[in-house]
């Protein structure tokens, strides 16, 4: 009997190991399958968050080139704005070059140029406004159109005296240039400077003097 018992106990001692054996297989996989699952997870969450980077810096790409894009039409606008905008034909703004003399033949022939096209364009429009009020001139019979027709050529007039006084000084400005003394501030005798004639190319005085000479008037007149 005492043989019997012992056996029991062992079958029951192996039974409860197996048992304890099967719990501990299946606890070891479920975490491997947690694990392998959570690592998936993070695998499918870092690539997504790959994705949404990649998407993000082609989007910035994007703007980048479309940044790029400007950039290059506002240049062009720029080089287009920076011709001179005297006489029919736009003229290229000079380029100075290192350690290069001040009114040299080079600087005196770019100014003759763009005074020499100023001059022709307005000596065409003179001929152009002389050919309207020709062309214009009428006995109209009401004496509101005559009026109105009037006032029309007086101011067309005087646009065109202005005009008349402005090609003399162009062509005094011209003799400057063939004298040697285009260039030069006529109160101090210091260079005017390239960009200030390239925008008024008849100035005859420096920015500084020319800044004084009209607070003076303001003064005067104030």
């Amino acid at each position: 009997m005492a043989a019997e018992k012992q056996t029991s106990v062992r079958k029951k001692t192996k039974a409860g190991s197996k048992v304890k054996t099967q719990v501990e297989e299946k606890t070891k996989a479920n975490v491997k399958t947690g694990t392998v699952k959570t690592g998936t997870a993070k695998t499918g969450t870092a690539k997504t968050g790959t994705g949404k980077r990649a998407s993000a810096s082609t989007r910035k790409g994007g703007t980048v080139k479309k940044a790029s894009k400007t950039k290059t039409s506002a240049t062009r606008k720029r080089k287009v704005s920076a011709k001179t905008d005297f006489g029919q034909t736009p003229i290229k703004p000079y380029k100075s070059r290192k350690k290069e003399a001040y009114m040299n033949d080079a600087q005196k022939q770019h100014f003759r140029n763009i005074l020499q096209s100023w001059k022709l364009d307005l000596l065409q429009e003179v001929d152009r406004t002389v050919t309207h009020m020709k062309e214009q001139a009428a006995n109209l019979s009401d004496p509101a159109d005559r009026a109105s027709q009037e006032e029309e050529f007086s101011l067309e007039l005087r646009t065109r005296d202005r005009e008349r006084k402005l090609i003399r000084k162009i062509e005094n400005t011209i003799e400057l240039i063939d004298q040697d003394d285009y260039g030069y501030c006529e109160s101090c005798g210091i260079e005017i400077g390239i960009r200030r004639l390239e925008a008024r190319p008849t100035a005859t005085l420096c920015i500084d003097c020319k800044t004084l000479d009209e607070i003076k008037e303001k003064r005067l007149h104030g």
